[in-house]
C-alpha cells in the first residue's frame, strides 16, 4: 500500500517549488535561482562551489575510504528569450533561448531583466485579429512576427527603462496550487528537478551513506546540456542520477500508447530517450536497482520510454571514460509553456526513490555492477 502524503508535507513542497519556479533564471542568467539553491543547502554540505559555467556543486563526504562518487543532477535554467531589436516606437523584438512553441506566446506577460537586475514588464503582442487577412487568421504567428509592448513610445524611452539589445527575458507567471495536490506554473522544467535534488541531498546528508555525494545544480541544459558536461568532467563520478521532467501526454486527443507518462502515478524511471535512442540509454543495473527499491519501499513508479528530448544524463554519460547514469522523471503536462502542471505526490515519491536508492549503493555494489573497467585476461601469454 502506498504511503499517504500529509497536507503539511504537500504544502511544504509546494512552497519550495514556488520559490524556485518563480525565480528568474533563463539559460546563462541563472543568478537568482543559483543564490536560492546555495542558501537552501549550505547548512548540509561539507563544501560548495560555483564553477566557471555557473553550476552549483555541493558535496557531502562519507568519510569512507575508497567511497564511490555519486552525482545527483538537475538543471536550474529555464527557457526564455533575449532582446534582439528595439524599434523607433519602443516595441521590443525577441529571439528564443531554448525550445518554445510559438502557439503559447501571444498574449503572455513578460519580464525583461536590465543590467542592474531590475525587471521591466511588458506584454507579447501581435497583429490584431480584426485587421488580419483570412489567411493570416488561420496561422499561428511565429516569434519573428511577435513584439513586446513595454508601455513606451520610443526607443529612447525603452532604453531609459534599462531595456537593451542582449537583455534576457522570461514569462511573467506565478506558480499556484490547483485541485487537491497539483500545481501549475512556469519553469517546472526543471525547478521541480532542483527541488527533488536539493531535498534528497539534505536528507542523505543527515544519514550515514557509503558514498561521497555530489549535488550538481547545472546551468544551460536547455541550450545544449552545457553545465552538466563540465561539472561531471571535474567530479569524475562513478554514478549519476539526473532529475528532470518528462512528457505527460495523458490529455484528451492523445491515444494511450503515446502518453509516455501519467501525472499522479509516481515518478518515471527512464529506460531510453532521444529520437531512435540517440539520447540516453540508461544503465541497466541502475534501472534494475531503482525498480527494486521502488517495489521494496512501495513507491509508485512508471517505466518511461521517451521518443524525443533528453536530459543532462546524456552529457554526463559520455564524460571521460563513461559514467553509469539513470534518470528519474517527474511527469509534467504542457512542458515548455507557462502553465506546466504536475502532481506534488509524484515529487514526494521521487525524493523517496532517490534517497532509498543511494542508501543502497556502496563500493562493493559499484564494483560488482558498474565498474569503471572490467579486466579480462588475454590468452596470448
Amino acid at each position: 500500500m502506498c504511503r499517504l502524503v500529509s497536507a503539511e508535507e504537500l504544502d511544504r513542497l509546494f512552497s519550495l517549488l514556488k520559490k524556485f519556479a518563480d525565480a528568474f533564471g533563463v539559460s546563462g542568467y541563472e543568478d537568482e535561482i543559483r543564490d536560492l539553491v546555495v542558501e537552501e543547502v549550505r547548512d548540509y554540505a561539507d563544501e560548495i562551489w560555483i564553477d566557471r559555467l555557473g553550476n552549483v556543486v555541493a558535496v557531502k563526504y562519507s568519510g569512507v575510504e575508497g567511497a564511490p562518487r555519486i552525482v545527483v543532477d538537475a538543471h536550474m535554467d529555464e527557457i526564455g528569450f533575449i532582446v534582439k531589436h528595439i524599434d523607433d516606437k519602443g516595441f521590443v523584438y525577441l529571439a528564443p533561448i531554448g525550445g518554445w512553441s510559438d502557439i503559447v506566446l501571444p498574449g503572455q506577460r513578460i519580464r525583461i531583466r536590465t543590467r542592474d537586475g531590475r525587471l521591466v514588464y511588458g506584454v507579447i503582442g501581435s497583429k490584431p485579429p480584426h485587421v488580419m487577412t483570412p489567411e493570416e487568421a488561420k496561422q499561428v504567428p511565429t516569434i519573428d512576427k511577435l513584439f513586446v509592448d513595454i508601455g513606451v513610445s520610443s526607443r529612447e524611452e525603452a532604453e531609459k527603462l534599462g531595456v537593451h539589445v542582449g537583455a534576457p527575458a522570461d514569462l511573467d507567471r506565478e506558480a499556484v496550487r490547483i485541485g487537491y495536490k497539483r500545481a501549475t506554473g512556469k519553469a517546472f522544467d526543471d525547478r521541480v528537478g532542483v527541488l527533488v535534488a536539493v531535498e534528497s541531498f539534505k536528507k542523505l546528508a543527515q544519514r550515514q551513506i557509503q558514498a561521497d555525494l555530489y549535488l550538481v545544480i547545472a546551468s544551460q541544459e536547455e541550450v545544449g546540456l552545457k553545465g552538466a558536461r563540465t561539472a561531471a568532467y571535474a567530479i569524475n563520478p562513478d554514478i549519476a542520477i539526473a532529475l528532470d521532467v518528462t512528457i505527460a501526454a495523458d490529455v484528451p486527443g492523445v491515444e494511450e500508447s503515446k502518453h509516455i507518462s501519467r501525472v499522479g502515478k509516481g515518478p518515471a524511471i527512464k529506460v531510453v530517450d532521444g529520437k531512435h535512442g540517440t539520447g540516453t540509454l540508461a544503465n541497466r543495473k541502475l534501472v534494475e536497482l531503482l525498480v527494486k527499491v521502488a517495489e521494496e519501499e512501495k513507491i509508485p513508479y512508471q517505466i518511461e520510454v521517451a521518443t524525443g528530448g533528453t536530459t543532462d544524463a546524456t552529457a554526463i554519460q559520455l564524460t571521460r571514460e563513461g559514467v553509469a547514469v539513470a534518470t528519474i522523471s517527474i511527469p509534467t503536462r504542457y512542458i515548455h509553456s507557462p502553465v506546466e502542471l504536475l502532481d506534488l505526490e509524484d515529487v514526494y515519491n521521487a525524493i523517496r526513490l532517490v534517497v532509498a536508492a543511494i542508501e543502497r549503493i556502496d563500493r562493493r555494489w559499484v564494483e560488482e555492477n558498474v565498474p569503471r573497467k572490467k579486466v579480462i585476461k588475454g590468452r596470448s601469454r
